[in-house]
C-alpha cells in the first residue's frame, strides 16, 4: 500500500501574494477556501465577477470554496479547482513538499503551475 501524501491541511499564501487559502477536510475529502485577501478590496468586498455562471457573479471572493473533491493520488492530491481571477474551472493536481504546495491546474490541454507557501 502506498504511503499517504503529506498533509494538505493548513493556511497557504498564494504565489502572487494576493490571498490566503485554507485547506481543510470536508467530509472524507479535502477542500480549499479563500480565507483572506491581501489586496485592497472594493467597497463591499471583492466579487466573483468573472464566473461563467452570471448568477454567481455577485458572491464574495472571501469565503469562496476554490478546491473540492481532493483525494490522495500518487504522491499528492487530485480534485477540482476554480480560479475567481479568470472564472475557469479545472482539474487540479497538488503536491506538498515541506512548506511549499505546488498546484498544476489544467483546462483542456492548457496547464498552469503555481507554488504556494505554508503559513500554518
Amino acid at each position: 500500500m502506498a504511503a499517504a501524501p503529506p498533509t494538505l491541511s493548513g493556511r497557504w499564501k498564494t504565489d502572487d501574494g494576493k490571498g490566503i487559502v485554507t485547506m481543510a477536510p470536508c467530509g472524507a475529502k479535502m477542500c480549499g477556501r479563500i480565507d483572506q485577501l491581501l489586496i485592497k478590496e472594493p467597497v463591499g468586498g471583492q466579487r466573483d465577477e468573472r464566473n461563467p455562471d452570471k448568477a454567481k457573479r455577485t458572491r464574495k471572493v472571501v469565503g469562496l470554496q476554490i478546491y473540492w473533491n481532493l483525494v490522495p493520488h500518487r504522491n499528492g492530491w487530485k480534485g477540482e479547482g476554480y480560479s475567481p481571477e479568470d472564472g475557469r474551472y479545472y482539474t487540479a493536481n497538488l503536491s506538498v513538499k515541506g512548506n511549499k504546495l505546488t498546484m498544476k491546474g489544467c483546462v483542456s490541454l492548457f496547464c498552469r503551475t503555481v507554488t504556494w507557501t505554508r503559513l500554518s
